[in-house]
Parts: C-alpha cells; structure tokens; sequence
C-alpha cells in the first residue's frame, strides 16, 4: 500500500491557498495549510509525515519581496528535514529562481503556475524523494552544500562535513554510537565533531 503523499502549503493569500489545496486534493494529497513563516515552521515540526512544501516567496512582514520566504527556506533546510521544497512567487522571478536554488529549493514555479505545472512539480519531488530513501536503505546519504569556489576546498569539505554529520545524528535520533558506525569512526570523533560545529541535541 502507497503511502499519500502529505503537502504543506505556506501561503498569505486565503483564495490562492483554497486553489491550490483544492488542485491537490482532487489528486488524492493531503493538504496542510499555514498562512506565515511561523505558523508554517511550527506545522512542520510537528508532522514528521509532511514531504513536500509548497512555500510562497511573498510572505508577510515581507509581501512585497522575498525576504521572508528565503528566510522560510533556510529555516526549513537547516533542519535536515527529509522535504522537498517547491517555491512559488510573483516577484521579480529571475532574481527569486536564482535565490531559491542557491539556498536548496527543489523547484521553481512562478505565479500564476497551472494547475497542471503544479501538480507535475509536486510528482518529481515525489520521485526525488523516493529515489532518495531507496538510496538511505542502502546506506547512502546525500547531502547539498553551497559554496563560494574562491573559498577553496577546505570551506567545501569543512560544510560538507557538518552537514552530514548532523544529517547523520538527526536519522539516528542522536545516538552515538549507531552515528559513528554509519561514519565509521570512533565515538570520540563524534564528540570531537559536537564541540566542533557546537551541535546540541535539539539542534
């Protein structure tokens, strides 16, 4: 038995939140709603069955431009969390695309999008993420680094470290000694990697 896929729509705009849940609905999704960044993060948080987020760039206090929404999306991807994160805006979209990508959006969508655009996006997230966990069944995780070239290598292996060794202690609820296996180092070293990147439980 397929599992539904559980889609969180962040968005301001009450007719356009009402179209689109309608669009996923009719496709057999569930749909949860958030209207802010805040009420959006929280609703995450709490549902762990949540995959794919539908994020609007022009988010309040911020409508009119994309702070808010990068903002979002940053908070979202520094959980680890396993989603997929779909951006939709009306702003300027070369400058918004470019943003989004650079901080891990999955995909771009500029308003107004299709109903059948929308729907193709959420399906490839779908796709990703399935790929993805038939990947983590065998072992291999992925992780996504952004970094400037001028920094050289040693900035790229020092973010790539903490990343996956916080992606790591996230799948494994912290534990230790079921990280260091899956890294293949000591147990020491991951107390050396916790003071390193000052990584706390609730992190």
């Amino acid at each position: 038995m397929t599992l539904q896929t559980h889609i969180l729509l962040i968005e301001d705009d009450p007719a356009l939140r009402i179209m689109l849940r309608g669009i996923l609905e009719l496709q057999n999704f569930i749909v949860s709603e958030a209207e802010s960044s805040s009420e959006g993060l929280a609703t995450l948080r709490a549902d762990a069955s949540i995959s794919v987020i539908i994020l609007d760039l022009g988010l309040p206090p911020h409508a009119h431009d994309i702070t808010e929404g990068i903002a979002t999306l940053k908070a979202i991807l520094e959980d680890i969390l396993p989603v997929k994160v779909i951006v939709l805006t009306g702003q300027d979209q070369e400058a918004a695309a470019l943003e989004a990508i650079r901080e891990g959006a999955f995909d771009f969508l500029a308003k107004p999008a299709t109903a059948d655009t929308i729907l193709r996006a959420v399906r490839r997230a779908q796709l990703f993420l399935q790929k993805e966990r038939e990947l983590g069944a065998q072992g291999i995780t992925r992780i996504a680094i952004n970094a400037q070239i001028s920094e050289g290598l040693k900035g790229v292996r020092t973010d790539a470290e903490e990343r996956l060794v916080r992606q790591i202690l996230k799948e494994t609820g912290f534990n230790v000694n079921q990280s260091a296996k899956r890294l293949g180092i000591k147990r020491e070293n991951i107390y050396y990697f916790l003071k390193k990147f000052s990584i706390e439980r609730d992190a």
